[in-house]
């Protein structure tokens, strides 16, 4: 379903690794890309250590902000995967053995080395009143309440929760994007982005400056969920730079 009605997301980061440095995340920019495909925009962003009051503060922070909430980490099987507990603090439910989750582990784990251990186990548990988001690499499912949709931290496993979610989630229209770059100073175009954009309300112009080269250049970004919009802006900030003098590529460079 599309509509003109823009919807928003957060994304909240979990892990003491991120925040040590030890671990890069790479979570913000997948989750960000199918977001706009699925007619969701990402506004915001945290990232929290592994501290249970912490994590609900901020889930109850963006939970009621956004339209939809997702967290990425914290709920594999080790004692510091506290992501549910922290999310079930804040609802104010407890904490249940799924049966769902409990039943594809088991199924999972049959004929590996181990078995369903009490700490794979661990990932089965829920908030309670959840469901699931199917897991397809590695059997653990991510879940989800309300809102909230809970997610690993391994980038590639996240990856295939985020496929499971395709089309399922209600959303506006995509967000189109075009680009035009050069060697251009952005301050020399300062003047003509925002007048562009200003003329252009239905659309939004990002600037963003690289150094190659022993050079300086820009490359600007034009975004709207209109595509015959965003082509007129596009048009009228090519005419722009044209009129100025400046060199440029479409597409970027």
């Amino acid at each position: 379903m599309t509509s003109k009605r823009i919807y928003r997301a957060a994304l909240l980061v979990i892990g003491d690794e991120i925040l040590s440095g030890r671990t890069h995340d790479k979570n913000i920019a997948q989750i960000a890309s199918w977001l706009q495909v699925q007619g969701i925009r990402l506004t915001e962003v945290r990232v929290v250590a592994d501290d249970m009051d912490a994590i609900a503060e901020a889930v109850n922070a963006l939970r009621t902000k956004y339209d939809y909430l997702f967290t990425t980490g914290g709920i594999g099987p080790t004692h510091d995967d506290i992501t549910v507990d922290a999310v079930a603090q804040a609802l104010g439910v407890p904490v249940v053995l799924h049966p769902e989750a409990h039943a594809i582990l088991a199924d999972y784990y049959k004929d590996k080395e181990g078995g369903l251990t009490e700490a794979r186990l661990r990932m089965a548990r829920a908030p309670e009143g959840s469901g699931l988001i199917p897991n397809a690499m590695s059997g653990a499912p991510g879940i989800r309440h309300g809102n909230i949709y809970m997610m690993a931290g391994v980038p590639s496993i996240t990856a295939q929760m985020l496929a499971a979610l395709t089309g399922t989630l209600e959303g506006g229209a995509p967000l189109l994007s075009e680009t035009v770059g050069g060697w251009i100073k952005e301050s020399e175009v300062a003047d003509l982005l925002r007048q562009t954009e200003k003329a252009h309300p239905d659309c939004q112009i990002g600037s963003y400056p690289f150094f190659r080269e022993g050079r300086t250049g820009a490359n600007f970004v034009v975004r709207s969920t209109e595509a015959d919009k965003l082509a007129a802006c596009m048009d009228a900030l090519c005419a722009g730079l044209a009129a100025r003098g400046f060199a440029f590529t479409r597409g970027g460079i």
